[in-house]
């Protein structure tokens, strides 16, 4: 390996040399070799002579890429691709390094603070007098492979110091000599430079500023402001042999030097400044914000024990009051918008007392609902709304309240209700404003969906009326804009153009439909809904008949919109099966329409979703006749026209598409139980049809071993384990039984004649 790293150093400049591949593959067995576990689920750990080597190949490493680094600041960009790879490009190869360094991580902790320490003089001594453009692009390289080594990526969940920190420096207790957070410190202090302007300009440039934003949030989310220990951990101890307490003492002094009684909130303060920083004096930044916004600040406000402090810093009031006043920060891409809305937003539960944070929502929230309230209003907006700069504060504000909605809980929910409440109107007005607009008409119904979602299981009965009847005319207006709207006549770039846009904003009410539905499923209010008239299933089953018009066979081939379409359908056929019946026939057709395709899906879970919706319609059908009601009534009836021309009934035509599915289809095993819950509804109601298709099949046999054979594997199918004429759980499980032998027994034979 050393080699290899030796030859790459040397060989820079040429296009991809053999010691690239050689390295990247010597890292993969380096990788394999230190995450193998043994028999009790724990890293084996190096002998003596493989954690010297582990040293002496990390500090190779380190030199390599100092050079590399050093190298590529004057050098072609198209020429160092490699080397100016963003953050998240290089993260597989660093965490390699990272593995590779904690094997020895008494040795590499040391080496990373000399080296880092050395960059930072040399910045300071060469102030004015020397290019200090290599030493910062030495740095770039160190803070990216420091803050692999020190901690690991918290996606999910918070990380832990890294065991190999913990096992090495057991025996470290006087906490401002640990390694550790020598190392920490020195990245701190230097980043905390970039707070002034002269040494900002001077040395602090976007590239560099990513790699501290990422640092700080990657080291952040292990070191910082750690949770107290609780009696109960402390008394664990005992269970402890004396290398274990000693680790366990040793990481305690670490966390607690940036803990909350000792540099905790001093580390956090910096990191807040040094977060307005970026998105006051770097606009146009667009991966060093993402950063900032997405990864950084989220991060922080992810943990409870963060929250209580950051509100009571006044740098994080500064951070609110620039995104509340700061018409700059309009400028910020729209997915950040969003980000830091709601990242403000969830820092509110960090407040004393619900009081609190709910005037904070208030606060935070008035300029957004004041000015989309007040440009609503104006006669001329249907001239003014189409200005590109009133366009663009529109989106931006959109996106702000997402952010605001997205993050809705029990103690704000009331504040952020009355957010969505007071913009109910404008937001009418501006889908009717901007309705060729596809972009604005997305935001808009993206942030109705996500307010919805967060409001509607906590809405009392007279609130919910209210944010129904705002939905249906919402579903109502978008509908009247587009049903109609992509013509035959168009060519078929601007059609899948068209579509494509459309796919998104159908995808969206499909999901505002299926939040509704939630309220039937959890409800806190204090009272049912029906006592204001209003219908959960009813509401729900006429926004489908508004939306399903729009959604065309075509549109559905769009994976994640057919997946939103035949999940909220399958949701309510099994869940409200009676109003299916008082859909028209046209309506009804269209539904018929969708489950066929989607029952000839590629997609296992899409077959799976309009197999249950079949089962629910032929189940509910069944039940319903059983107990002298009329069920799917004319739906499920076949009758001749004035011409004499047979319309067969919903069912029969479904018994019919599965069974030539399962005999002689292409379909997953992992189907077939589906497939036997919704043909055994199918069988009961329609038995004649069944027998006339099972003696199709057997007329259709000309080798009489065949047809002796599928003869006796229809009357098993439906004689076998006791079957019965009911839909309990048990006969449904006697029937999986018989269809998964009856298959078993012909499907050879009849796919091969």
């Amino acid at each position: 390996m050393c080699e290899v790293i030796k030859d790459l150093w040397e060989n820079l400049v040429e296009e991809e040399p053999w010691s690239w591949v050689a390295r990247d593959i010597l890292l993969d067995a380096w990788t394999a070799l230190l995450t193998q576990l043994d028999g009790n689920g724990h890293s084996h750990s190096l002998p003596p002579e493989g954690i010297s080597a582990a040293a002496n190949l990390f500090a190779l490493i380190v030199e390599s890429e100092l050079k590399a680094a050093s190298a590529s600041a004057f050098g072609d960009e198209d020429e160092n691709d490699y080397l100016q790879a963003s953050v998240t490009a290089m993260d597989e190869r660093l965490s390699s390094y990272a593995l590779i360094a904690r094997a020895a991580i008494e040795a590499t902790i040391p080496l990373l603070t000399k080296l880092f320490s050395e960059r930072i003089m040399r910045l300071h001594q060469g102030r004015g007098v020397t290019d200090p453009t290599e030493t910062l692009e030495e740095l770039y390289s160190l803070l990216l492979i420091t803050g692999h080594v020190l901690a690991d990526e918290g996606q999910g969940e918070t990380p832990l110091v890294p065991k190999e920190i913990q096992s090495c420096y057991a025996n470290v207790i006087e906490v401002d000599k640990h390694p550790v957070v020598i190392l920490s410190g020195s990245i701190i202090r230097f980043a905390e430079q970039s707070l002034d302007p002269e040494m900002r300009t001077a040395f602090f440039s976007p590239r560099l500023m990513e790699a501290v934003v990422w640092v700080l949030a990657r080291w952040s989310s292990t070191y910082l402001l750690p949770p107290e220990e609780s009696g109960k951990a402390k008394g664990s101890y005992e269970n402890y042999n004396n290398t274990q307490l000693l680790s366990k003492n040793s990481t305690n002094a670490l966390l607690s030097f940036f803990g909350e009684s000792n540099q905790g909130k001093v580390v956090l303060d910096i990191i807040i400044r040094i977060s307005l920083t970026t998105l006051d004096s770097y606009s146009g930044e667009k991966e060093l914000q993402a950063l900032t916004c997405r990864q950084l600040l989220h991060g922080l406000v992810k943990r409870r024990n963060i929250i209580c402090h950051l509100v009571t810093l006044d740098s994080w009031r500064d951070i609110a009051n620039a995104f509340t006043n700061d018409r700059a920060w309009f400028s910020l891409n729209a997915v950040h918008q969003r980000s830091l809305a709601q990242t403000l937003t969830v820092s509110a539960s960090g407040m004393k007392t619900p009081e609190a944070s709910n005037q904070y929502i208030k606060s935070l929230t008035s300029h957004m609902t004041s000015y989309l309230v007040e440009l609503s209003s104006k006669n001329d907006l249907k001239t003014i709304a189409q200005q590109p700069d009133i366009i663009l504060l529109v989106s931006c504000l959109l996106e702000r309240l997402r952010g605001v909605a997205r993050a809705s809980e029990p103690r704000t929910q009331k504040a952020i209700y009355h957010v969505g409440y007071s913009v109910m109107n404008p937001v009418l007005i501006f889908l009717q404003a901007y309705k060729d607009e596809s972009v604005v008409v997305y935001l808009i119904l993206k942030f109705v969906t996500d307010w919805v979602e967060g409001q509607i299981i906590y809405l009392e009965a007279q609130e919910t009326a209210a944010v129904v009847d705002f939905c249906m005319r919402l579903l109502q207006l978008y509908s009247s804009h587009n049903i109609g709207k992509i013509s035959v006549n168009l060519s078929n770039s601007l059609r899948t153009e068209a579509d494509a846009e459309k796919y998104k904003d159908l995808r969206a009410l499909l999901q505002l439909l299926s939040n509704l539905c939630s309220k039937d499923l959890v409800d806190f209010a204090s009272e049912p809904i029906e006592a204001y008239g209003t219908n959960i299933s009813q509401v729900v089953y006429t926004g489908l008949h508004i939306v399903m018009p729009l959604i065309t066979v075509d549109m559905l081939k769009y994976p994640k919109l057919c997946h939103s379409y035949f999940s909220l359908l399958s949701h309510m056929l099994e869940v409200y099966p009676e109003i299916i019946s008082q859909l028209n026939i046209e309506a009804f057709s269209h539904i018929f329409g969708t489950l066929e395709f989607g029952l000839h899906h590629q997609d296992v879970e899409v077959v799976d979703l309009c197999l249950r919706a079949i089962k629910a319609l032929a189940s509910h059908h069944f039940k319903d006749r059983s107990a002298g009601k009329v069920g799917l009534g004319s739906h499920a009836t076949t009758y001749a026209d004035a011409e004499g021309k047979v319309h067969e009934g919903i069912l029969s035509r479904f018994l019919r598409s599965l069974l030539q599915l399962l005999l002689f289809g292409d379909y997953s095993t992992d189907l077939v139980s589906s497939a036997a819950d919704a043909l055994l509804p199918l069988i009961l109601c329609e038995q004649g049809v069944y027998q006339n298709l099972a003696n199709e099949l057997i007329e259709r046999q000309a080798n009489q071993t065949f047809r002796s054979r599928l003869t006796n594997a229809l009357q098993s199918l439906t004689t076998s384990n006791n079957l019965s004429s009911t839909l309990d759980r048990i006969n449904y499980q006697r029937f999986r039984k018989n269809l998964h032998s009856f298959l078993l027994e012909v499907c050879g034979f009849l796919r091969t004649v």
